[in-house]
């Protein structure tokens, strides 16, 4: 007989845990929560950011999905809260979110939360969301903490209209497109960085987006929280020489200048007057950044008159 297999996403009922939590040194019995997929926000550094409905939610969920359970068992150890945690991640999501669907089905309460900040944003949890809507599952947010929010609110660049892009591509190349795709984009930019990539992706949106606003925010919240603020050649500047940061890296970058309403014969003006110095590569870079053109529009340009010149 084959031995049977533990099934790692089912936790078996336990009718003496304890469906509470510690905050203010009191003990609170939290109310039974009705069935469904809950979107729980946690702290991204100090613990003391949870708010009471989050500890609510986790303390009455039949399971919390985490990231990664060492890291979250240390928030529910300073609330001393028992719900079991189950492994939810990028490298087994495929494999147990049928699992999890499947609990959701039968009445359970499951919290999402991830290592730090809001669910769903740049981490897996979206298609689990997904699926259970489409299932007919009840999907519900307990808002909080979010590093990108976070690091808009302290970098005193416009707030009004934002775009969250996440991570860029790791790769020189593909970055600096996806930059080039982001220039005209209206609004404040928030990016998430490797540390080890950092000073390389601002040399980057340097590049491809001139002399634009912006600041680094690293640890937010926590004791070593820093947010540095320049242009984005002067940050790419100061952490090529200072070496790569530690900690979690949110870049915020200001909306692109109202670009002055050139015709035909002014651009192209621009353009040659740059190409008596510069090569068509850094002619269309300066000439970009200046107007605040697409570079990439600006360099198809630079290209035909560079040609005719000849």
């Amino acid at each position: 007989m084959a031995p049977r297999r533990l099934d790692r996403t089912k936790t078996p009922p336990n009718p003496l845990r304890s469906r509470g939590f510690t905050a203010f040194g009191e003990r609170v019995e939290a109310a039974p929560i009705a069935p469904g997929l809950y979107v729980v926000a946690t702290p991204i550094g100090n613990l003391a950011d949870v708010t009471l409905r989050a500890l609510a939610t986790l303390a009455a969920a039949d399971a919390i999905l985490a990231e990664d359970t060492r890291v979250s068992r240390r928030l529910l150890q300073r609330y001393e809260i028992s719900t079991p945690l189950v492994a939810y991640h990028e490298h087994n999501a495929a494999k147990v979110r049928p699992r999890l669907i499947a609990r959701l089905a039968e009445g359970e309460a499951l919290a999402l939360i991830s290592d730090a900040g809001t669910p769903l944003i740049s981490d897996p949890g979206y298609k689990l969301a997904a699926e259970a809507v489409a299932a007919g599952i009840a999907l519900t947010s307990a808002p909080g903490p979010s590093a990108a929010l976070a690091a808009l609110t302290s970098a005193a660049l416009p707030t009004d209209r934002f775009f969250f892009e996440g991570f860029l591509p790791p790769k020189g190349a593909a970055r600096r497109e996806r930059i080039n795709a982001l220039a005209g984009i209206p609004g404040t930019l928030l990016l998430y960085e490797a540390p080890s990539r950092l000073a390389a992706a601002l040399a980057d949106l340097a590049a491809e987006l001139g002399p634009r606003p912006a600041a680094v925010a690293r640890e937010l919240t926590k004791l070593y929280e820093e947010t540095r603020r320049g242009t984005l050649a002067e940050l790419a500047a100061h952490y090529a020489a200072e070496g790569p940061p530690k900690g979690e890296i949110v870049v915020v970058v200001g909306p692109p200048q109202a670009a002055p309403r050139l015709d035909q014969d002014a651009l192209d003006a621009e353009i040659v007057d740059a190409l008596g110095a510069l090569s068509v590569k850094d002619a269309a870079a300066a000439v970009a950044a200046r107007i605040g053109l697409p570079r990439r529009k600006v360099y198809a340009r630079a290209l035909l008159l560079a040609g005719a010149r000849r």
